[in-house]
Parts: C-alpha cells; sequence; structure tokens
C-alpha cells in the first residue's frame, strides 16, 4: 500500500483575507448606490408633470447664466419701426412700445428675479431656521418668547409686512428680496420648531446628552442634520411663493428701477397697452405662472421623499 504525504495547508494570510474581503465587499456597496440611483431615476421619468417641473426651472436657469444662448436683441435699446409687433418668428414675445424684443427682456430679466428670489430664500431659511432650532431645543421661555413673536409676524399679512420693511431698508431689488425673506422667517421657525421638538426626544439625542456632549455639538451634529428635511421642501415651496411675492412688489414699483429688465416690471409696464398688445401683460405672466408651479411641483416631490424616508 503506497502512502501518499502531503504538506500541511498554509494558514491564510489575515492581511490578504481582510483585503479580499473588503474588496469583495466594496462592489456590493456601489452596486447597491447605483440600484438606488436608477430606482431614484425610474421613479422621476414615472412623473412627466415633475420632469417637465425639472425641464422649465432649468431652461429659466440657463436664462439667467447664459441669456446670449437665447437671443442677440438688446434688452435696452429698441427699434422705433419694430413697436408694438405681435409674436412672430422674429420677436416670439413681440415687442413693447419703444421696439425692444419682449423676449430677450424676460430672459434677461431672469437674472435679477432669480437672484432677489434666491436671496429672499436664504434669508428666510437662514433666520427661521436659527429661531426654530432654538425655540424647540431649548424650550421653557425662550420657546414662549420666539413663538409669540412668530404669531405677531404671521398676523400680518406679508404683502403689508414686506412693505413695510422696504419702506424701512429703501427701494431696490436686494432690499426687496430681504424684505420678502424676512416676512417669511416666521413659517421656516415653526417648521423647524416642530421637527426639532420630534427630534429632539429621539433615542440617539438622549444617549448623546447622557454621554455628556455638550449642547450645541448635539445641536449641529445630531438635531439639524435630521430637522431639516421638510424645511428644505418648504423652501422649494416658498421658492415659487417668493416668486410670485417680488414679482407683485416690482410690480408695484418697489423693484429695479427702469429700463432694468424685471419679470414684475414688464408685466406693469404693459398695462397701459393691453387692449392692443395683449402679449406685453400675458407672457411674462405665463413664464412668471410656469417658475411658481415648478417650483410647488418639486417641493411636493421632495416633501413626498422626504416622508418615505
Amino acid at each position: 500500500m503506497a502512502i501518499i504525504l502531503t504538506a500541511p495547508a498554509e494558514p491564510a494570510d489575515p492581511v490578504q483575507k481582510q483585503s479580499s474581503s473588503r474588496g469583495g465587499r466594496r462592489p456590493r456597496r456601489e452596486d447597491a448606490g447605483r440600484s438606488r440611483a436608477a430606482r431614484g431615476i425610474r421613479s422621476v421619468l414615472r412623473q412627466p408633470t415633475l420632469v417637465l417641473a425639472v425641464i422649465v426651472l432649468a431652461v429659466v436657469v440657463l436664462w439667467a447664466v447664459a441669456p446670449t444662448w437665447f437671443t442677440s436683441w438688446d434688452p435696452i435699446e429698441g427699434v422705433a419701426r419694430n413697436r408694438l409687433q405681435p409674436p412672430s418668428a422674429e420677436h416670439p414675445f413681440g415687442t413693447d412700445n419703444l421696439g425692444r424684443d419682449l423676449f430677450s427682456r424676460v430672459v434677461h430679466g431672469s437674472a435679477t428675479s432669480l437672484v432677489a428670489t434666491s436671496v429672499a430664500v436664504l434669508v428666510g431659511l437662514a433666520v427661521g431656521s436659527v429661531f426654530g432650532l432654538l425655540a424647540g431645543f431649548l424650550r421653557g421661555v425662550v420657546d414662549d418668547v420666539i413663538m409669540r413673536f412668530m404669531d405677531v409676524l404671521l398676523a400680518i399679512p406679508s404683502l403689508l409686512l414686506s412693505l413695510a420693511l422696504i419702506t424701512a431698508l429703501g427701494f431696490g431689488t436686494i432690499n426687496v428680496a430681504i424684505a420678502v425673506g424676512l416676512a417669511s422667517v416666521a413659517s421656516f421657525s415653526r417648521v423647524m420648531r416642530a421637527e426639532v421638538l420630534q427630534v429632539a426626544t429621539a433615542v440617539y439625542v438622549e444617549a448623546a446628552r447622557v454621554s455628556g456632549v455638550r449642547w450645541y455639538t448635539i445641536l449641529t451634529r445630531h438635531v439639524l442634520p435630521n430637522a431639516s428635511g421638510p424645511v428644505v421642501a418648504l423652501a422649494a415651496l416658498e421658492f415659487g411663493v417668493m416668486v410670485l411675492a417680488i414679482s407683485s412688489l416690482s410690480f408695484l414699483g418697489f423693484g429695479a428701477p427702469p429700463p432694468a429688465p424685471e419679470w414684475g416690471s414688464l408685466v406693469s409696464g404693459g398695462r397701459d397697452y393691453l387692449a392692443i398688445a395683449w402679449w406685453l401683460t400675458t407672457l411674462p405672466g405665463v413664464v412668471i405662472v410656469a417658475v411658481v408651479l415648478s417650483a410647488n411641483r418639486i417641493s411636493r416631490a421632495l416633501e413626498r421623499n422626504g416622508g418615505n424616508r
């Protein structure tokens, strides 16, 4: 009988085993991330209204960033012989009483309107979130004082409050944006406070407190990231509302002075010619309505996504 001797198997290298296990785990994580991204894209594509809203806002942002890609007409200087021409292939939105291309003025005015709206949203989001965080986290007397102040702000119509703030700050696009943003502080503050009250009682927050973590660390590391979802959705909703508010104040003459193009002032400038040149007010108004509806649709999608999480 032949006896076959085999050498004992060498022990596996722990470093090699660990690296191989890591190498095997990484593709799974990448595949999971890709699958989530693919599911997200499919979910968006199943909602044609959401796709349309994203396209509308993307086009308007491109107008603001690169207006010369879409029109070559000067938004300030007009041609007298082209005054009050209806929409055509050469002038898609027609011309105004000075012969200026209305589409060019809408495109170039998108930068002013979007910048003002962004400033208003940032002001309202920042100030309101700070008040809401302090009220929901500190509670007690601080909560009572802050929320009673917010109740007073909510009792005043937002347009009237904006007009009062503009009177104090002065005219101009940025001052109008700051006034509109401050008028929306109460909405952001109430939503942030409600989320902070819910998150502050979570187990991981209580564990951090018991562990001796400083209160401001808990606030910035645990409470704020987990309470910001609904506030971001509200910011998207308020974006559309603030576009309308800033356009309304510009319509009343508190925005950029003429001849600078701005959506609200374009609608205001066409009032005197409404009977003979309907496009001067209708087409800029359609752009404003499209932006507001698109922002509201994206806000609903963000809110639904946050609720599913």
